[in-house]
């Protein structure tokens, strides 16, 4: 497995002058990417680094080079993994138990934006990852800010998010290996499951396959429910056994350089009910029909009616919470939803997962049929390889 796909150099650089030019248009004269240990997405994008326990931000101005902001311990760390080489530890992106580091010396925000902003001062500041931003480093944000006077902070997700959609060759082909590992992990799981087991043991098979595979992390905290709960559209694993005839709800990840994968499919243990059978059949037509209409161009209100329309005729309306497509890349859940008041159209190479996700409240069992796609000239083009049948086991 030596041929794996990696992002290179080069390509980070570019990210970078994409969000300047962006910023120029904006008018916004400097950004902060911030990321954190659950949602490193937008200063991932820039600098590679993934933090742990501290938090992070890519500090760019309109010119010149980004900048990476690290808490205290990290150092060592960042610079191993970290795709810019400007590295600045601040106390503002410590670890939440906040200590003090006596004897340290550290940088503020104050004395990096100086630097990067220079005489030209700052008038918009933006944040990308606006809703994940910790008070204490916002507040000393502000705080850096208030000497440039009356100074508006603005959200920058959505300018990442325009240059996010939509992705390159080297960042599908992370995530088609990313598909590859999932599937991988998802056929061992099939070999080895068994009644007797708990959710929590399931989760550690697809987790060691996934690992041994060459993952870097799941790509969200997977799911495996047994029997009455599967209803449950996100959860967490638990210690409930399967039981010999559960219908079990499988929902596996893998994430690779940054970039995640996912595959979710139901299995019948025993005989299966009829009810739960017609369903997932259901489900997987519901499927196709998505793959079918995610081509360029076509319109994103369009298909997600066209999805509720077809469960609607098929009596399987009320096992729907939302649907049918969320955008996916550094984090599994992107931005933008396919639902019917979204306002664009498809472009080629836009990547999302196909998320189906049915549930029967009054039985408390439920499901997702969930793939990684690539938006082709002519509909999805799979990036997980998945097949879609009744798994009897």
């Amino acid at each position: 497995m030596n041929n794996r796909p990696r992002i290179p150099d080069a390509e980070f650089v570019q990210r970078a002058r994409n969000v300047q030019a962006l910023m120029k248009q904006q008018d916004i004269d400097a950004l902060l990417a911030f990321g954190n240990e659950a949602e490193p997405q937008f200063a991932r994008y820039l600098c590679d680094y993934w933090p742990s326990f501290e938090t992070c931000g890519v500090l760019i101005a309109q010119q010149g080079d980004p900048v990476l902001l690290i808490g205290p311990e990290s150092y060592t760390f960042a610079a191993d993994r970290s795709r810019i080489h400007d590295i600045r530890r601040l106390a503002a992106f410590r670890e939440s138990s906040n200590p003090e580091y006596p004897g340290e010396k550290l940088e503020t925000v104050a004395d990096v934006l100086d630097g990067l902003v220079g005489e030209k001062g700052c008038r918009r500041f933006a944040i990308a990852g606006y809703n994940l931003i910790p008070h204490v480093t916002y507040t000393e944000l502000a705080s850096a800010l208030a000497k440039y006077g009356d100074i508006q902070i603005v959200r920058g997700d959505e300018l990442m998010m325009e240059l996010r959609m939509i992705k390159s060759e080297n960042e599908i082909a992370c995530m088609r290996y990313a598909g590859m590992l999932t599937a991988r992990a998802f056929d061992y799981t099939l070999e080895h499951i068994r009644p007797g087991m708990t959710e929590l043991q399931v989760r550690g098979l697809a987790s060691a396959a996934m690992y041994e595979a060459g993952a870097e992390n799941e790509a969200y905290p997977m799911w495996f429910l047994a029997g009455a709960g599967g209803n449950q559209a996100i959860s967490r694993a638990r210690q409930k056994e399967i039981q010999k005839q559960d219908f079990v709800f499988l929902q596996i990840g893998a994430r690779y350089e940054g970039y995640a994968s996912t595959i979710g499919r139901p299995v019948f243990f025993g005989k299966p009910e009829q009810y739960l059978v017609d369903a997932v059949k259901v489900g997987y037509e519901a499927h196709d029909m998505i793959s079918r209409e995610l081509y360029a161009g076509n319109d994103a209100a369009e298909i997600a009616q066209k999805y509720f329309d077809f469960m609607e005729a098929r009596h399987h309306r009320e096992w729907l919470l939302y649907g049918p497509c969320h955008a996916t890349g550094l984090m599994e859940g992107e931005p933008p939803w396919i639902e019917t008041t979204a306002q664009y159209k498809l472009r080629e190479n836009m990547t999302f997962c196909i998320d189906l996700f049915m549930g029967n409240n009054q039985t408390e069992r439920g499901f997702r049929i969930e793939d990684s796609v690539r938006v082709g000239v002519d509909g999805a083009d799979s990036m997980t390889h998945y097949r879609k049948e009744l798994f009897l086991l």
